[in-house]
């Protein structure tokens, strides 16, 4: 990403009313820019591979293909992809995993209004971002 482009974020979660919260708390960062949303892992992995995002924000209890297993088939066709992942499942094991696989952070979605748009900073910049 150049300094005067824009990242590009893929939302993914099963709930609409959630992923339009994410959208608004984008919205006073006009230099990420939400490209797609997708509301179950199969769809997930489809959407990363076609518009190669530079970060996706994914839920872990997903339909069709839960997030961890949908982030694996992620990083294989979106390398450059980084998963924060955006989640009520927040016990030690679920993060374990989520970070093993290559996620670029994890946040719990009771603290995503204070802290998802540093998890997002921190991803692009290549720093693991661990909060809960």
């Amino acid at each position: 990403m150049t300094q005067n482009s824009h990242a590009t974020v893929l939302v993914v979660d099963d709930f609409p009313d959630w992923r339009s919260r994410i959208r608004e708390m984008s919205k006073p960062f006009p230099e990420w820019r939400i490209i797609a949303e997708a509301s179950d892992g199969q769809e997930a992995v489809h959407m990363a591979a076609e518009y190669k995002p530079d970060v996706i924000l994914l839920d872990i209890g997903l339909p069709n293909l839960n997030g961890i297993e949908a982030a694996k088939r992620i990083l294989q066709s979106a390398p450059q992809a980084h998963i924060v992942f955006v989640t009520m499942e927040v016990d030690e094991d679920i993060k374990d995993a989520a970070r093993s696989i290559g996620g670029a952070g994890f946040v719990g979605k009771t603290d995503a209004p204070s802290q998802l748009i540093s998890a997002i900073a921190s991803a692009l910049t290549d720093r693991y971002a661990a909060i809960l």
